[in-house]
């Protein structure tokens, strides 16, 4: 794929700024900007009013414009779109500089918040569910079971060893273990951002009553940091393939794996725009069977002095889990929700990273850029490499490749991650251990994040 550049974006024929031509996206973003900005009229407390209107399609289009203009520029800044996570990054990082120095108006600030944060109805609840429905759904049924199996554990022993270094490097700065585990481990091993970090800050904040931003802004910044150190750690481990022949299986995870070998199959369905509608639909259903088994879980946690809860969101990813194992959904169906997923995960994350920036503190962001925060980090995603390097040959893969797809691609900020890891490390071919990391292994950590939050979060 031709790499972007800052050329094609001021090419009036081409469409670079989300499928819309420059012209069009200029008038786009002037007209946001009247909205936002320009005093109008007078409001119900005598203060100067304005044009903007808090609906969901006004601010999901003044998002998406936000968004559009600093992504597409974040995804041609040389170094910053290979280490940092472009674009995504970008968006979340200038929409907190916006909101902490007041460079938007106040009202658009409640709006924002509406939109974003306040129930019953918000983006997130829509956003978050399609990711995890249409991720878990469509990972290859067989290559769920045997990755149960035998793929799993070693995820668990990446996560173990990546708990124990981060542990240890936090003892020595006076981190007790359950805050290296909370604010740090979870957020970098999560399965990355938006069905990592996201739903886990939801978690923190229905435990602790504060904002999710709160907990969400210390963990983005431990996260890019990995980020960095995990797509770095990729590139060191191929050149360590090249001079350790024995380490590596050249691209192949599985050692003697000519029948064992995990292919990831695509759904070949092509969906139809009624498949992807029913895929909303059974999400929206799943969704409501998942909080109606929350609920009544925390019914007989508290009647039976159980001190931790199962978030909605847990029962949610169970659920789904079993449908892909029991094989009861259509392949149409699948293939609807790969394009629901692909929607949300692809096209519509800068609206939800715009909205997350303008509710975080950027002050905060900047306080956990300290050495020790650093090499707690650098411990976490070392810890998960050594630890899988030592079992890995025992429980039949080969090291190099098992340390990239179990213990890297845990460590890094999701599905982009998974491509800039493997890129560096050129072992495109492990995707399907990279999904499988990102996706059954975040949703691991997601449970796992819940009992944690129960237990130690106030």
């Amino acid at each position: 794929m031709a790499k972007k550049n800052f050329k094609e974006l001021f090419d009036p024929k081409e469409s670079k700024w989300g499928g819309i031509s420059l012209p069009m996206f200029l008038a786009a973003l002037v007209v946001v900007v009247i909205m936002v900005y320009v005093p109008f009229g007078l409001d119900k407390e005598g203060n100067p009013g304005s044009f903007l209107r808090p609906n969901f399609l006004i601010m999901f289009s003044a998002l998406a414009i936000f968004g559009l203009l600093f992504g597409e520029i974040g995804d041609r800044i040389p170094i910053w779109d290979e280490y940092v996570g472009g674009g995504t990054i970008l968006v979340f990082f200038v929409a907190a500089v916006f909101g902490t120095y007041g460079l938007v108006p106040e009202k658009f600030m409640s709006a924002v918040d509406v939109f974003y944060n306040k129930q019953p109805v918000n983006f997130l609840e829509m956003f978050i569910p399609a990711l995890i429905v249409g991720s878990v759904l469509t990972v290859d049924r067989k290559t769920l079971i045997k990755s149960i199996s035998g793929y799993i554990p070693l995820i668990i022993v990446g996560v173990f060893g990546a708990s124990v270094c981060g542990m240890a490097v936090g003892f020595i700065f006076g981190k007790t273990p359950q805050d290296v585990m909370m604010n740090y481990v979870l957020p970098i091993m999560g399965g990355g951002t938006g069905a990592g970090a996201i739903p886990m800050s939801e978690m923190w904040s229905s435990k602790t009553g504060r904002p999710a931003s709160e907990w969400f802004a210390f963990a983005i910044s431990i996260l890019s940091i990995a980020n960095v150190f995990a797509i770095i750690t990729g590139a060191l481990l191929k050149k360590l393939g090249e001079v350790k022949p024995n380490l590596t299986g050249n691209g192949e995870l599985i050692i003697d794996n000519s029948k064992e070998a995990i292919r990831d199959k695509e759904v070949e369905v092509k969906p139809e725009l009624t498949d992807t509608t029913a895929a909303f639909i059974l999400t929206g259903i799943l969704l409501m069977t998942a909080h109606i088994l929350g609920e009544l879980w925390s019914a007989f946690a508290k009647s039976h002095n159980i001190d931790f809860e199962l978030h909605r969101l847990v029962f949610l990813i169970l659920l789904t889990m079993f449908l892909n194992i029991a094989n009861v959904v259509p392949d149409r169906l699948k293939a609807g929700a790969k394009r629901m997923q692909t929607f949300f995960s692809k096209h519509t994350i800068w609206i939800l990273m715009a909205a997350v920036g303008f509710t975080t503190d950027v002050k905060e962001i900047g306080a956990a850029l300290l050495p020790s925060n650093v090499l707690i980090a650098l411990a976490i995603v070392f810890g998960a490499v050594g630890f899988i390097m030592l079992v890995a040959r025992k429980m039949k893969f080969y090291p190099i490749e098992a340390a990239i797809t179990a213990g890297l691609c845990m460590a890094n900020r999701g599905g982009a991650g998974d491509v800039a890891v493997l890129g560096a490390a050129d072992r495109m071919d492990l995707m399907s251990f990279a999904q499988i990391s990102s996706r059954i292994g975040g949703a691991m950590m997601l449970v796992f994040g819940s009992v944690l939050f129960s237990i130690f979060a106030s």
